[in-house]
């Protein structure tokens, strides 16, 4: 259960976007979205090896 702290007078518009925040770090719909269709572990790893080069190459162009 994700619980929101409201200081008293703060601006609803900003305890929503905390807890937005806070929902988006569980990581739920994200998984949810992984689950509605069976992927081959094999395309798993794949996407993962990819995301990890695309990543490398950001970081190695930031080097530069």
């Amino acid at each position: 259960m994700i619980i929101v702290q409201i200081k008293e007078g703060e601006n609803i518009e900003k305890s929503l976007k905390k807890f937005k925040r806070k929902f988006e770090k569980t990581g739920i719909v994200r998984e949810i979205r992984a689950r509605r269709e069976f992927q081959k572990p094999s395309v798993v790893k794949r996407v993962q090896r990819m995301k990890a080069i695309y990543v490398q190459h950001l970081q190695l162009e930031d080097e530069q």
